[in-house]
């Protein structure tokens, strides 16, 4: 069988001296020749690469690498297998020049399949961390990095996003404090639908899916569809943002019990679950997160329930990037700063004595 490949894009996997073999005849063809290393690079390709011949990525293979090339010549046999299910998916040709069997690419139904195994058909809900993209856990980046979908809220940490193949597909779930919002029931038929595809599905969510993230519902949700679901686990804003400012929410000697609350109802609607009297009886720390617009609210209520208006209180902006800003105040004060400091979600409320201004530290 003879190809014709003049003017053909041609991917050529492995820089090693079988690649040396292979390569003039592709040049001798026409072929617009691009190699990708496999661990080494020979000399012979460095200075073809640098004569203008042919054109090297110094990187190993990657699935972007196969858009618009013809074929695909594989010379590096530790990647028999992610080459030719990527070629595969994109009807790509393969010759693999290694002389070895053809992979099995028979049961990979997922675009990352070859290295997500049995992900493929499968929801993962995974806790983003608190805003800086380093605080995602090893296991939720190791999945993002398998997905074929990615659904993401507006609180997760999006930087990581452009880390993703081009090829990932990625939908913006928005939900904005008090703004636009994907319909909950509409995540859930996106999560269901794409699993059903046979495609690895990622939620990510910020801070831990669990913890006012509605994670459950969508774990219940998938359930219900008979997909398969997990949950990762996040650093939650509650605790890690205000560590970033340098305040620790428990502290020996000071307080031995913490609250975290939603504020996203404010004190008295008809829908809230909260307590507040029985908070502003409280001598521990309450942390609350959602809780900007009904700040002012939130801490008359608590003042009115019986806590000290002089209890030391702090609010953390962006808490943990590079936007993180900070204030101090007291409990009476904390109203009238939210609105005079112009404070916009994200933001954290921590009143309690850990707040007090002799614990300081962070950004």
């Amino acid at each position: 069988m003879s190809l014709q490949l003049k003017g053909r894009p041609v991917l050529v996997v492995g820089a090693s001296t079988l690649a040396e073999r292979v390569i003039p005849d592709l040049l001798d063809a026409g072929a617009e020749v691009t190699v990708c290393e496999g661990g080494e690079i020979t000399t012979v390709i460095e200075a073809w690469a640098e004569a203008g011949r042919i054109s090297l990525y110094r990187t190993t293979f990657t699935a972007a690498m196969i858009w618009g090339k013809s074929l695909v010549v594989l010379c590096d046999p530790g990647l028999r297998r992610e080459v030719s299910v990527e070629a595969a998916r994109r009807g790509t040709l393969v010759d693999d020049a290694t002389g070895g069997e053809a992979a099995d690419v028979r049961r990979v139904t997922g675009r990352r399949a070859s290295r997500a195994g049995d992900l493929a058909g499968t929801v993962a809900l995974v806790g983003g961390g608190p805003g800086d993209p380093g605080l995602i856990t090893v296991e939720g980046r190791r999945l993002l990095r398998l997905a074929d979908v990615v659904v993401a809220d507006h609180l997760a940490p999006l930087s990581l996003l452009g880390e993703l193949d081009p090829d990932v597909e990625i939908i913006d779930a928005a939900k904005l404090p008090y703004g636009r919002a994907m319909a909950q029931d509409r995540i859930h038929e996106l999560l269901a639908d794409r699993a059903r595809q046979g495609l690895f599905v990622v939620r990510l969510k910020g801070g831990d899916p669990y913890v006012f993230g509605r994670g459950w519902e969508e774990h219940a949700a998938m359930v219900e569809a008979g997909i398969p679901v997990r949950a990762v686990p996040g650093i939650t804003s509650a605790v890690a943002v205000p560590a970033a400012a340098g305040i620790p929410v428990t502290r020996r000697g000071l307080t031995h019990d913490l609250a975290i609350v939603s504020g996203h109802l404010p004190p008295g609607h008809p829908e809230s679950l909260v307590d507040w009297p029985a908070l502003g009886r409280l001598r521990g720390t309450v942390v609350v997160i959602m809780g900007v617009r009904n700040g002012p609210a939130i801490a008359a209520a608590l003042i009115e329930g019986g806590r000290d208006p002089g209890t030391p209180a702090a609010v953390v902006q962006e808490g943990t990037t590079a936007n993180q800003r900070s204030l101090r105040c007291t409990l009476g004060e904390l109203g009238r700063r939210l609105v005079d400091e112009g404070v916009r979600p994200p933001a954290v409320l921590v009143i309690g004595e850990v707040a007090a201004a002799d614990g300081a530290g962070g950004r």
